[in-house]
């Protein structure tokens, strides 16, 4: 069976942890948007080091907000434990596992 071709994301979001200018370099090389907040102390460094570090990371605040919703149903997620243990041997029982349990939870709310 053939794998599915590689497809490149238009956008990621990541958390603070990932902020670096490695990880901003390589997203950039392969034309990926990005969403990652600086942190702090990076921020404070470069504003330190002046016109020499170049111009501060853009963060899009609203596409940020929508990844921590993502996180948060995630984890909503795995409070199902056969979603969290993932004792399914086949994919595709997996994915009925995971629909029953994001219809569980859809119901709650």
């Amino acid at each position: 069976m053939a794998d599915a071709p590689r497809t490149r994301p238009e956008h990621i979001s990541g958390d603070k942890a990932y902020s670096s200018r490695r990880n901003r370099r390589y997203l950039r090389r392969r034309h990926i948007r990005h969403t990652i907040p600086e942190p702090k102390d990076q921020r404070a460094n470069r504003q330190r080091r002046g016109r020499a570090d170049g111009r501060p990371a853009g963060s899009d605040r609203d596409r940020y907000r929508r990844r921590n919703e993502v996180e948060r149903t995630i984890i909503r997620l795995k409070n199902s434990r056969a979603v969290a243990t993932r004792y399914d041997k086949r994919a595709y029982v997996f994915h009925g596992t995971i629909t029953a349990a994001a219809i569980r939870l859809r119901l709650r709310q």
